[in-house]
């Protein structure tokens, strides 16, 4: 999760065409990833009576969640390392490989292994998408394409569901697989031809004993969780091992990443009480959300009877909760810069959402079961939308990649522990209750109690047992996990106030933020974009204007110092610098700017060799000035920045040499309006 490679090896400016183009490569990547965390919540119930093994049906879930979040960790790196194009192609043809084997399973182990895989490709798929708009996309217009992307990811994370209940109903579960193949192969396709290849200049230092231990411990602790109570007794040998294993997994990772060059997870970011605060809430949330979104369509289809797709549909009511308050939330919290009381509030309601959930039976009708799912949803969308944004408001830009990541990352291994323990405590319940039920209407085979389908069709005093022993069990599920939330809402008031960076503020309201859509782990380019909001709202005067020159008590005029800064920013950028290189990177004819660098020149701020232009001594002098006193204004605007330490400078340095040469590539003239100069 930490890198600071800078990008060298810019790409070729690519046209607005193709620029779109590449968007849409990568939405369809990230669209494919994010539905598949939740697209087969309403095909278990089918998947179960088809394979059996009920019993692990958590891990269809679990197993993608897990993969995904380790995935995510390494693909970053390897995009530094490799090209971010070829680790795109190659996480799509993983996805596409997972996706053939989980439509073909004929066994429930089978489709928890291509789970898996998918889930390899899935993580890939989602750190490179953001990591290629980073590359592509004109940095004028980033901001608008990352906020669609996010919004992609939060909307097809909430209505997959509903996906997967339609292809249930109307083709096959196995569908919820197959889709994915032509759809991967297309983007693959046009990535080849419409990404460019792009890689770091620094070689990055990849976590692997890290991410190695953080995955084999978290596996080791979902696994005893898993088993216990169902392959193995609570007191076995292989569960206390399995747990032992996890204690001692985990310890060691705390361990390898405090010595760490560029560790996954930096311990240093526990010291702030916002971090760990928001860490554990976004655990908790996500714990909540998948875990319920996982388990009520299974309420659905066995205790009303409704289709798969129905059992999508009418958990809407849980998604609308949700997208309502991330929405309000993010407004409220970009016009006020006040936040903590959304996770306070936000937890208390999702308590109340799961208690009123544990109360549903078979004779609770549709309204009422609506009206629980909304206040579900109300509660996690109001604590959810402002944690990403809380940790990015508090920790140094040098943590700020590392620190997002990590949020995500707990939102991530919640999601995992949430369906992991709903699953749990679904299966250890669930076996007595059906084996009660079972035995008051005898003649019914276990085959036809384990189909939503079939159990419908029995007469309706045979299916009574039956359906409440379900309702029975989810109803214990959601019991249990209220004390979690509780729990939230009790660490949520632990939350600091602290004023919010007006670079924060105005991105609160992306609903994609919310959601904890990957994004790019470097900080310079993180960097880079608070510059660049920085300066579009001194462009469109919503910023006073900074009077540089004045505060440098520099002797140059506007035109001197435009003239010495476009030779810097050339040569930074490129290496060399000459009059027609200025003037083409401005649309003009180079005799426009002949009088302005003859003045130059004249003054002794430029010297020229040949075509190549350089800053003598004193014109590097008045640079120099001129950029020092340009970090002390944007000190004014960029919290928790230190002009005096040196990283900070040379972090501030390396994100203005980036955006300069993204600057000069986007202002690359079409041929055609080359042709009338």
């Amino acid at each position: 999760m930490s890198g600071v490679a800078a990008v060298a090896e810019s790409p070729a400016p690519v046209s607005h065409t193709r620029a779109n183009v590449v968007f849409i490569t990568v939405v369809l990547g990230m669209l494919m990833a994010a539905l598949d965390q939740t697209i087969v919540s309403t095909a278990l119930p089918t998947i179960v009576a088809d394979l059996g093994g009920a019993g692990h049906m958590a891990w269809v879930v679990t197993a993608y969640l897990l993969a995904e979040a380790v995935a995510t960790a390494l693909a970053g790196k390897f995009g530094d390392l490799f090209g971010r194009k070829l680790i795109f192609q190659l996480s799509g043809v993983i996805f596409i490989v997972g996706s053939m084997v989980a439509g073909l399973a004929h066994g429930m182990t089978l489709l928890i292994v291509a789970r898996g895989i998918q889930g390899v490709g899935a993580g890939g798929l989602m750190v490179t998408s953001m990591a290629l708009i980073a590359d592509v996309i004109p940095l004028r217009d980033r901001g608008k394409y990352q906020g669609a992307l996010g919004a992609v990811f939060g909307i097809t994370t909430v209505v997959g569901p509903t996906l997967g209940g339609l292809f249930t109903d109307h083709a096959s579960w196995r569908w919820c697989f197959y889709v994915n193949v032509p759809l991967a192969i297309l983007m693959i396709a046009v990535a080849a031809r419409a990404i460019p290849s792009i890689r770091a200049a620094v070689r990055p230092v990849v976590d692997y004993a890290g991410i190695a231990l953080v995955a084999i411990g978290v596996s080791c602790l979902i696994l005893g969780l898993e088993w216990g109570g169902q392959e193995y007794p609570w007191g076995s040998a292989t569960i206390i091992g399995l747990f032992a294993a996890a204690v001692v997994l985990l310890a060691a990772f705390v361990v390898v990443e405090a010595r760490a060059a560029e560790p996954m997870l930096p311990m240093h970011l526990f010291r702030s009480n916002v971090f760990t605060v928001c860490s554990i809430l976004s655990f908790i949330v996500g714990f909540a959300m998948l875990g319920a979104m996982t388990y009520l369509p299974a309420y659905l289809q066995y205790v009303n009877g409704v289709s798969a797709t129905a059992s999508g549909l009418r958990t809407l009511p849980l998604v609308v909760g949700l997208f309502t308050t991330s929405i309000i939330s993010g407004q409220v919290v970009g016009r006020t810069g006040y936040y903590k009381y959304f996770p306070v509030a936000g937890t208390a309601v999702m308590a109340v959402g799961l208690y009123l959930m544990s109360t549903m039976g078979r004779t609770t009708g549709f309204w009422l079961q609506s009206l629980y799912m909304l206040i579900l949803g109300l509660g996690i969308g109001l604590a959810m939308q402002v944690l990403t944004i809380v940790v990015q408001n508090t920790v140094p830009y040098q943590d700020l990649g590392t620190a997002t990541s990590g949020v995500t990352f707990f939102r991530t291994v919640g999601s995992t522990f949430g369906t992991a323990i709903f699953g749990t405590l679904y299966s250890n319940q669930l076996e007595p209750n059906l084996r009660q039920a079972l035995t008051e209407v005898p003649g019914v085979p276990p085959a036809v109690a384990q189909s939503p389908q079939l159990l419908h069709q029995l007469p309706y005093a045979q299916a009574i047992p039956i359906i409440d022993a379900y309702a029975d069990t989810i109803d214990y599920v959601f019991r249990w996990v209220v004390p979690v939330a509780v729990v939230g809402f009790v660490v949520a008031w632990f939350l600091k106030q602290v004023p919010l960076r007006d670079s924060v503020r105005a991105e609160a309201a992306d609903v994609g933020g919310g959601f904890s859509v990957p994004d790019s782990p470097d900080r310079t380019v993180r960097l880079e974009h608070s510059l660049a909001n920085v300066l579009r709202r001194l462009r469109d005067d919503e910023l006073p204007d900074p009077r540089i020159l004045a505060a440098a008590d520099s002797p140059l005029g506007r035109d001197q110092a435009w003239a010495i800064g476009q030779v810097k920013m050339l040569q930074r950028a490129r290496g060399s610098a000459d009059l027609a290189a200025v003037a083409r990177a401005h649309w003009m004819p180079p005799e426009v700017l002949e009088p302005v660098y003859d003045k130059a020149i004249r003054s002794g701020y430029i010297e020229v060799d040949g075509d190549r232009m350089e800053l003598t001594a004193s014109g590097q002098a008045e640079y120099d000035r001129i950029l020092a006193a340009w970090r002390k204004w944007m000190c004014r605007y960029l919290d928790d920045w230190d002009c005096a330490d040196p990283e900070d400078r040379a972090l501030f340095d390396r994100a203005l040499d980036n955006i300069a040469a993204k600057l000069l590539e986007e202002v690359e003239r079409p041929e055609a309006l080359r042709l009338t100069v």
